[in-house]
This record gives C-alpha cells, structure tokens and sequence, in this order.
C-alpha cells in the first residue's frame, strides 16, 4: 500500500529533478516554445515541496491535491494547468483513503492523464506531454501498478517519439514543419515525473 509518505517523497524527488534538469528543460523549450519551461517547472515544484512540507497532508489525495493547487498558482503558461490539473485530478480520483493500492493509484493517474487531455484538447501523437503520459500509465496499468520501472521507461520512450512528430497543439503548432526535429519539453518533463515515481518507489522499498 502507498501512503502519504509515499506521495510526499515522489513530490520531493520530482522537485530535485526538476531543479537538476531545469536548463535541458529550457534549452528544448527554447526550440519550440517560450524557452521559460525549465523555470516554470523549477518554480512551480520548489512551492509544491514547500506547501507540502508546511501543511504536511495526512492522506496520498491531500498530497497531489495541494501539489496541483500550487502549479496552478505558481506555474504560467499553459504548464501549470496542465500538470496541476493532473495532479489535482489524480488526487480527488485516490478520495481520503489513508493508503492506496498501487492499482488505485493507475485508475486515478488515469483519471488525471484524461482529464489533461481534455483541457488542452490534444491526443497522443500531438506533440504534446500525453505523448509520454499515456503510455506510461498505461505501462503501470499492465503491470497491474507494481513497475513504476516500465512506467518511467514508458514515459521516457514517449517522450523521444516525439522528435518526429509534428505539432498540433500548443506553441510549438505555430511553427508547423519546423517543429519536426525536436523533442517536445512538456513531453520530458512528463518522463521526469514518472522517473521521479520509481525513485520514490525504489528508495521506500530499501
């Protein structure tokens, strides 16, 4: 079962990522996009480990609920409601329950994957951080939630897919054929996210 520790220690370690591959981050964004993602994401998760380690969420929902509240104050541009919509959603999907099953938490993830689809109206193969997101959930969904290994491996194989692709949706759509070539940063920091799971995993399982 995963607890709140759990969910607390998966926000921690995407923060340090985060903070770690900040200028990648940018350095892809500035290809397509605003070149301000990798400050975005740095900024939005130093407030989400600060809001967690202050109100100390007793329960995996009251974690990545709070977690979406503070990207969605703190992040500009489309990323903060993109990733805090998934968060958010993914934490009322889990409800008040103390601990969740690692099948529990695939239904909610997917249930926050969806919903993100819906605000930014995109599909995988847009170019877009469901280009990672999808199969990583669904990854975890056919290990039936016990490999966040082949989730984050999922997500990091998305996210190189999408190098070819064209974008449809978001900034980099403005570019057309230009933005064949490059891999999009929404995308990468999706796998970060996914990476930062099994890490978590791994270091509650020593």
């Amino acid at each position: 079962m995963l607890d709140a520790d759990f969910f607390r220690r998966w926000m921690a370690v995407m923060a340090h990522a985060v903070e770690r591959e900040a200028d990648r981050l940018t350095e892809l964004d500035s290809a397509i996009g605003d070149a301000d993602h990798g400050a975005n994401m740095q900024r939005g998760f130093a407030a989400v480990l600060t809001a967690v380690g202050k109100e100390e969420p007793e329960t995996p929902g009251g974690v990545l609920t709070l977690a979406g509240r503070q990207l969605i104050s703190t992040v500009g541009g489309a990323s903060g409601p993109l990733y805090g919509t998934l968060l958010r959603r993914t934490g009322k999907a889990l409800g008040d329950a103390a601990s969740v099953a690692p099948v529990q938490l695939v239904e909610a993830l997917r249930a926050g994957v969806a919903a993100v689809a819906q605000l930014g109206g995109a599909a995988a193969g847009d170019k877009t951080m469901l280009d990672a997101l999808e199969p990583a959930v669904e990854a975890l969904g056919e290990s039936l939630g016990e490999s966040f290994a082949d989730a984050a491996e999922a997500a990091d194989q998305g996210a190189l897919a999408t190098v070819p692709m064209q974008a449809r949706k978001g900034r980099a759509s403005y570019l057309g054929e230009r933005s064949v070539g490059h891999q999009d940063p929404g995308a990468t920091s999706s796998a970060l996210l996914f990476a930062a799971l099994a890490e978590a995993a791994a270091e509650g399982a020593r």
